[in-house]
This record gives structure tokens, sequence and C-alpha cells, in this order.
């Protein structure tokens, strides 16, 4: 037990720890170093604003700036920007990030998406226009014909021509509902009356 105290605090101890205590500052400040060259510690790029350009216009601007991008899967259209050009980024415009950090696009896609027009013949004008819009579309104009049924749909028609239930349109497209009036045709009356 004295040896071992001896040896505790001996000279050569305490040059053995001198030397290991050194060598861990060399070692821990070499490596510091060595990250802050690698990872461009303090060093930024800021995000350019992708919103409206194109992809090709985009590729060339992140290209510039040093970074890379990502497209997302396309949102729902927005008549707000052009087709196929960018609506939104992650990181926003203006973010400091690295150098060689990927930034996600989402694109704008060429259209509205075609929704799947709701069975409405044989029903009411206001049922009808409620199950439209629940599939976004809109009831431009309702015209009336010499049917018994009031406010009955009997024909939809979209930019003129005659369509039917299950045929696929644009999402917010403008439809035409053809509705009875209550009255009955001089046809349909003489035919009745024959009976």
């Amino acid at each position: 037990m004295r040896n071992f105290f001896k040896f505790l605090f001996s000279k050569t101890l305490l040059i053995q720890l001198g030397l290991a205590i050194l060598v861990l500052v060399l070692v821990v400040f070499g490596a510091m170093q060595w990250l802050k060259k690698t990872t461009n510690h303090g060093q930024f790029v800021e995000v350019p604003d992708l919103a409206g350009l194109s992809v090709t216009e985009t590729r060339s601007l992140i290209d510039k700036s040093g970074l890379r991008f990502s497209v997302l899967d396309s949102a729902n259209y927005n008549p707000s920007y052009p087709r196929f050009s960018i609506i939104d980024q992650n990181p926003l415009a203006g973010s400091k990030v690295k150098e060689g950090r990927k930034i996600y696009i989402t694109v704008n896609p060429s259209g509205y998406k075609k929704v799947t027009i709701p069975n409405i013949i044989q029903v009411t004008q206001r049922n009808a226009s409620s199950m439209l819009k629940a599939v976004g579309l809109d009831v431009e104009r309702v015209t009336y014909i010499d049917e018994l049924g009031k406010d009955m749909v009997y024909q939809i028609k979209y930019k003129g021509k005659y369509i039917k239930p299950g045929d696929k349109l644009p999402k917010t497209s403008k439809i035409e509902l053809v509705c009875g009036n209550g009255n009955i045709s001089d046809r349909a009356q003489i035919k009745a009356d024959s009976e």
C-alpha cells in the first residue's frame, strides 16, 4: 500500500498524466479544426425564391446557389401560378442553409383533376346543386323545359353539350342544369288525354 501511494505522487506518473492531457488537448483541437473545414462552419447560403419559376429555371438557379433540389408530388392545381411552376418550397426563400442542402419543391400540375359527375337526374335542383358542389363542380345556369316535375333535373349540359352522370369534368367546371318548369307540354298533354 505504501508503494502505491509513493507511485501516485511520483514524478513518472505526473509526467505521464501531463503528456496524456497534452495529447488529448491536441486531438480535440485537431478534430475541431477538421470539423470546421469539412462542415463549412459559419458559412451559409441563402435559399433563393423559387415561386412561379419553371423546373428548368429552378434547376439553373439551384445549381448556381450550390444547393440541390427534390420534387415532391404535385399539389392541387393553383390557378394563381403558371402550369408546371413551383408553388411551394422547403426551406422557405431567404432561409440560411449549408451549401449542398436539398430544397424540396412542390410543382403546380397542368390543371384541375377530373371529377365524376354524380347521378343528379330526377333529383331536385337544390339537391343536385349540393351534390355537384360536394364534388367540386359549380352550377352556372339553370334552364327550364316543359316537364311536369317542377325544379327536377332532367338533363345536364357543359359548354352547350349534353353530358350524363358518370362523365368526368375538370374540378371547378361550370355546368348547366336543365330542369322541369312544372308545365306539361302540349304533346305530352295530347298523349295523356288520348290514354
